[in-house]
């Protein structure tokens, strides 16, 4: 059985239709990026998995529990499914430590002590161990994205969402977060990622789907497909992107 599954979705903002009958199936393990031209539904698809926004039509299910079922409780179901952001949403008055637990904390109970160590192990894993106590303000973009990967991290969700995590920083920050990403897919999370970045697509992607006016245009094994796009639209994106 899938992890996620998308089934026929359709989503609108009162006359704007924003997504069409859309299904996705995505494996345990599966590296799935989403790409397309800014307003081509890939945002508001991840928004949508995450229960974030409501549909019009079809149905999401994560792990079986259906996520557009009213009586689902979303608040459980987040905890599941880890989303981060283009912008980092760190608390600015917290520590780094105080960003990564407030959720284990809060939702699970954990004891501030459990807590920290839970803090530590995840910024090891994102390079940043040394910068427990540091504040958000203290960091660079790259660092703070990376936090918020962590932070993200320290739910131990079943899959993760990324929304264009690297489009507000510049190449080399982009650089030190594309290798967090890699080192969390090779670890086996289950990341369905928005991105502009077509070489990490390539690397690391099990599979990539194009999106363009809000329905899936194209989709297969993220090399093969990259490197030799069906449709008119792919090859045209694929050089505007590229070039």
């Amino acid at each position: 059985m899938a992890l996620v599954e998308v089934q026929r979705i359709s989503k609108s903002y009162g006359a704007l239709q924003v997504l069409t009958d859309v299904s996705l199936d995505v494996a345990k393990g599966e590296v799935v990026a989403l790409i397309g031209r800014s307003g081509s539904g890939k945002s508001t698809l991840l928004r949508c998995i995450n229960g974030l926004e409501p549909i019009q039509a079809g149905a999401i299910r994560i792990d079986g529990v259906q996520v557009n079922d009213p009586t689902t409780n979303l608040r459980k179901l987040r905890q599941e499914v880890g989303i981060v952001f283009q912008s980092f949403n760190l608390f600015p008055h917290l520590s780094v430590s105080d960003n990564i637990t407030l959720a284990p904390r809060v939702v699970k109970n954990q004891p501030p002590e459990a807590a920290r160590e839970l803090a530590r192990e995840v910024l090891r894993r994102v390079g940043l161990e040394d910068k427990l106590d540091a504040f958000p303000a203290q960091l660079s973009g790259g660092q703070q994205q990376r936090v918020a990967i962590a932070r993200s991290l320290a739910m131990r969700p079943k899959v993760m969402l990324f929304d264009e995590v690297t489009s507000a920083l510049d190449p080399e920050l982009t650089g030190e977060v594309l290798k967090v990403l890699e080192s969390v897919a090779r670890e086996g999370m289950t990341m369905i990622l928005v991105t502009h970045e077509m070489g990490f697509a390539r690397r690391f992607g099990s599979r990539a789907v194009f999106m363009h006016e809000g329905r899936i245009h194209e989709e297969g094994r993220a090399a093969a497909m990259l490197a030799e796009p069906k449709t008119l639209e792919l090859q045209t994106f694929l050089n505007a992107v590229l070039h």
